[in-house]
């Protein structure tokens, strides 16, 4: 009784260790990049902490390289619980996530770290609404990418009957409005595009160009932080659901604002690093634009925000761009 009666006291404390009271829950975590991106590491690490907070009742196994779906499913695998968590790309699925698209805007995102956590801090109200087949855990964005390709691009015009592979939806509009022609493909799809003509040129983050092996299929890369894209960590409901209340409180406390930028920080240092390695490589060009060349640019993209608003059902555009803009500057990633 008096056992009873103690482990009643530490429930109510929140003190007791889940290894006391819960079934071990066994998580399959989904991953479509490759082993070596620096973004596993870091999921690992997540759950790591997720299994020492348990007690050792949520152990999780990580699946890289789309073993368990294409990188194009993994919001529906996330919703389907072939995983229980996934890393979903919503610009890879145009119209389906008009809100976060918010995020993929051209010339908005300064870095990363900060990025990351005004990102997962605006759309966390958002995201209940447009995500609600999954149990969203956090949101990210990867340090702003560019142009890569087999030619120097300059100017808007230079788009003009090429063959582009964008990262995501936005850039995708972006491309067909400046009369290119949209190559779709994942990142691992990414150089097999490129290498049998299919796209000439793609927008990709730095880093990664080296790391999907694309080096061997371009040469120019345009030196202008450009664009970055959305990311966000999603939960089967199901699963969690099936969880006790110490271990859902416990996937909570690692679903945050702070984890998310934790999450998104390695990968960002990584992806920045990126600009030295392909600038050092033999027959690889790195260039700057003008500052007129930049102004054209700028105006050339003007009309997406118009097109993201007109997108947005339920939201007040305005007011919500408006807040990512304040999430930005709050936390100094609004870019220059």
């Amino acid at each position: 009784m008096k056992y009873f009666l103690l482990i009643l006291a530490l429930l109510a404390c929140g003190t007791v260790p889940a290894s006391a009271q819960d079934k071990t829950v066994n998580l399959k975590l989904s991953s479509w990049v490759p082993p070596a991106h620096p973004l596993n590491p870091s999921l690992k690490a997540w759950a790591d902490d997720i299994e020492k907070e348990s007690g050792g009742t949520i152990k999780s196994t990580l699946f890289p390289s789309e073993q368990l779906g294409k990188a194009f499913d993994h919001y529906d695998m996330a919703r389907d619980g072939i995983a229980d968590f996934t890393y979903v790309n919503p610009g890879y699925q145009p119209g389906r996530f008009p809100i976060i698209a918010a995020g993929e805007l051209p010339f908005l995102f300064g870095n990363a770290k900060g990025g990351s956590a005004a990102l997962d801090a605006w759309y966390r109200k958002y995201a209940a609404q447009e995500m609600k087949d999954t149990h969203f855990c956090f949101a990210f964005v990867l340090d702003p990418g560019t142009w890569h390709g087999k030619r120097k691009i300059l100017l808007p015009e230079d788009i003009k009957g090429v063959k582009v592979r964008p990262a995501n939806a936005t850039l995708g509009n972006f491309v067909t409005l400046l009369g290119g022609t949209n190559v779709q493909a994942s990142a691992p799809e990414a150089r097999d595009m490129l290498e049998r003509g299919v796209a000439d040129e793609l927008t990709f983050p730095w880093g990664s160009i080296i790391l999907f092996g694309i080096d061997k299929v371009v040469k120019y890369h345009m030196d202008m932080p450009f664009w970055t894209g959305n990311f966000v960590w999603s939960m089967n409901p199901a699963k969690y659901d099936a969880m006790s209340p110490t271990q859902r409180a416990i996937i909570d406390r690692h679903c945050t604002t702070e984890w998310a930028e934790k999450i998104a920080s390695p990968w960002a240092d990584f992806e920045h690093a990126g600009h030295d390695k392909l600038a050092a490589l033999p027959g690889h060009e790195s260039y700057k634009l003008t500052p007129e060349q930049v102004a054209a640019w700028h105006k050339a993209a003007e009309p997406l925000k118009a097109k993201w608003a007109s997108a947005v059902k339920g939201v007040d555009p305005d007011i919500a761009y408006n807040d990512l803009v304040a999430e930005l500057k709050k936390r100094g990633a609004l870019a220059e």
